[in-house]
């Protein structure tokens, strides 16, 4: 039986990522070759010359050889244009409904020749459907009778690099930065190329490259030649730069004595550092900013608002047609209303009050990452204002590199969700506030410079997703999956079952053994490692799991309803009836938004605190599950990617039993509950578990 690749016992690192064309077996060979038979490629711009480039790296991969290159149509050409090619008059393609970044690829004959054509408005649209072409290949998708056309819904898909120009990563867990400042420009790692190869088949348009705790220093006319010589290697693949603005930097850099955005002094100085970012690099794509959070500066230093903060930016990068993403992950220690709502409450009255410029960069829900959250009350709440969805795709909050957990199904859940202000939270992102109204959506990186670039095997499959959904916020998470699967582990039916069983079975699991049932931000302080629901001695209260899980002898969870905090009030009528009541609530949110008892009954019919065992223990299940679904592929993947995802499951199980028996132990000594039957006791006693220091595990901030 032929499943399409061929050889599995190769050994891999995991550096070639979703783009490993690796050999086709021979009935592969022979059923393809007749459609590929040579590349026509008109045009001598350097994103035709990378698209080309990659063809025929993917058919000396699967097929052994170069591809033939010619200048005229034979039969089986396959040929790569933008719309207006001499070679593409009269045949009448849908290039209107493409847009700049859309592409076709069509099955047709032209001077009598059967032919492919890939062909765009753009020769980035052009790239973008070479490696769509290029997949179909990979996954043994049938390229005989081909018409495709697709276009994305989202202008703007960044990622946001948490890389600091020290060269550590915060929240990274893969290594080191990428960058290597210190070599720039004088050496560009070829590593940059395959870095923005990878985004580009994903339809990854644009790279932060710099940490939103910002420093200013990256302005500073010496390392603009560095961030010159990067959008040099990205620019062929369709990929921009941007940079974080420190909002300090007229102080730090120009001599100022103030920052105030209102001040002719301050705007002047921005106006001239972007013109002369712009003088360095024409494409450069705009600034990112986190201002006013987690004593980062900001506009509220100065009695002003964010929206005036932001507006200064937008106002100096518009004559370059640059954009201003502005986050609103904003919280204060001196505010003592709910973490949930303050960025509601500091945003929302600002609708329709910034730049056309400025997109608000929001994240999926109001706390930070967690494993699970509903969606943000923003969405949906500033009909004026471009919002974009910030994505961690890096997994601070859900076990770091090692943990197994896919995050498709994750921002699935949050791009679904009914605002109800209209629709979901994808056509809310989709949806032009205004015409030309920009549209975008961010990702936090999970990148270093491990070799297998996300720190694991299965990592990738975030990073790939995260591209997916960016193109298509309507995108299902299993489709996905299953494309990284076969690009990744191979075709074969009997590797694909399981390796999807546990991708979209793994996100859940953490949810059930860290934070079920609606509990957040039960980790333990500053790096977000480990359990510690009893932390309760940290300087800000929002810092303190207590805060949000509010065990007490009466029943556990926060109320943010009428009779709480209110954040329900926040979301939209329907959303808050819904949420609000015992009856209709998910029992996946019951503890974020309501105060129950430990004995309260469940829609199971379950006491509250036999459930939450309950769900501690299928987490746990799952990944024996998934080591068991990976033990069953020895020998059917190549045995070094295979020996290295068996070690990490062997420390996610740890981690989770960890996990399981922490909280338990934790939340038993407050509920004074004897566990369901069944269910065995923690091997511990709660003072061993809150014993347990990680000071030093990796990607903390600073």
């Amino acid at each position: 039986m032929c499943f399409g690749l061929a050889n599995h016992a190769l050994a891999e690192d995991g550096y070639d990522l979703w783009l490993r064309y690796q050999p086709l077996e021979s009935a592969a060979r022979a059923r393809y070759a007749p459609r590929i038979a040579a590349l026509v490629a008109p045009g001598e711009s350097a994103t035709i010359r990378a698209a080309v480039d990659e063809l025929d790296r993917g058919y000396r991969g699967m097929f052994g050889q170069p591809l033939a290159r010619r200048q005229v149509v034979q039969d089986g050409a396959v040929l790569v244009a933008r719309a207006g090619a001499p070679l593409l008059a009269g045949l009448e393609l849908p290039f209107a409904k493409l847009g700049n970044g859309g592409y076709l690829i069509r099955s047709a004959t032209l001077h009598g020749k059967r032919v492919t054509i890939i062909a765009g408005n753009t020769d980035q649209g052009a790239l973008y459907g070479v490696f769509r072409f290029l997949k179909l290949i990979q996954t043994g998708q049938p390229i005989d009778a081909l018409d495709i056309a697709d276009a994305p819904k989202l202008q703007v898909r960044v990622l946001n690099h948490w890389d600091n120009l020290n060269g550590h990563v915060e929240r990274g867990y893969a290594g080191l930065s990428i960058w290597d400042w210190q070599k720039l420009p004088r050496f560009n790692d070829p590593r940059y190329t395959d870095y923005a190869r990878a985004n580009a088949a994903i339809g990854i348009n644009g790279t932060v490259l710099t940490n939103v705790n910002a420093n200013a220093d990256i302005l500073r006319p010496d390392y603009l030649e560095k961030v010159k010589a990067l959008a040099a290697v990205f620019r062929p693949y369709g990929i921009r730069v941007y940079l974080t603005a420190r909002f300090s930097a007229p102080i730090e850099l120009g001599g100022l004595k103030t920052a105030d955005p209102l001040d002719p002094q301050v705007r002047a100085w921005w106006k001239s550092k972007i013109d002369e970012i712009y003088t360095v690099i024409p494409d450069f794509g705009g600034l990112l900013v986190k201002a006013n959070s987690e004593g980062q500066p900001g506009p509220a230093d100065y009695h002003r608002t964010h929206a005036e903060g932001a507006n200064m930016l937008a106002d100096a990068l518009a004559p370059h047609h640059g954009i201003v993403m502005w986050r609103a992950f904003v919280y204060a220690a001196e505010n003592a209303e709910d973490r949930h709502k303050q960025a509601y409450t500091e945003f929302q009255p600002l609708d329709g009050k910034f730049r056309d410029n400025v997109l608000v960069q929001v994240k999926n829900g109001a706390i930070d990452f967690q494993p699970r959250e509903p969606f943000h009350p923003l969405f949906g709440a500033m009909p004026h204002t471009p919002l974009m969805m910030e994505f961690q795709i890096t997994k601070e909050y859900l076990g770091f590199a090692t943990h197994l957990a896919y995050l498709g199904t994750m921002w699935e859940e949050a791009l679904s969700a009914d605002t109800h202000r209209p629709g979901s939270v994808a056509k809310v992102l989709e949806t032009q506030v205004e015409p030309g109204a920009v549209t975008g959506m961010a990702g936090v990186a999970n990148i270093g410079n491990d070799r297998n670039w996300s720190g694991s095997q299965f990592d990738q499959a975030n990073w790939y997703a995260f591209g997916r959904f960016a193109w298509d916020p309507e995108a299902k998470a299993d489709a996905v999956a299953r494309d990284w699967a076969r690009m990744t582990w191979g075709n074969d039916p009997a590797v694909v079952g399981p390796v999807l069983r546990m991708m979209m079975g793994s996100r859940e699991a953490v949810v059930d053994y860290m934070t079920p049932l609606g509990l957040g931000h039960q980790m333990a302080t500053g790096h977000h490692y480990g359990p510690g629901p009893w932390i309760a001695d940290l300087k800000r209260p929002e810092w303190n799991p207590v805060y949000y899980a509010r065990a007490a002898p009466d029943g556990i969870g926060f109320d943010r309803t009428r009779t709480g905090s209110d954040a329900l009030s926040q979301y939209a009528p329907e959303v808050a009836k819904a949420w609000g009541s015992l009856d209709t609530v998910p029992d996946s949110l019951l503890l974020w938004f309501h105060h129950v008892p430990w004995d309260y009954r469940m829609k199971s019919g379950r006491t509250l605190w036999d459930a939450l065992v309950i769900h501690y223990d299928t987490g746990v299940d799952h990944v024996r599950a998934m080591q068991a679904d990976w033990a069953g592929l020895r020998g059917k993947v190549d045995a070094q990617r295979w020996a290295e995802v068996r070690d990490f499951l062997a420390i996610q199980l740890d981690e989770a039993i960890w996990w399981r028996d922490a909280s338990i132990a934790y939340f038993q000594s407050i509920a004074k509950r004897p566990l369901p039957a069944g269910h065995k006791p923690p091997a511990h006693d709660l003072d061993y578990y809150k014993a347990i220091t990680t000071p030093y595990a990796p990607g903390q901030a600073g």
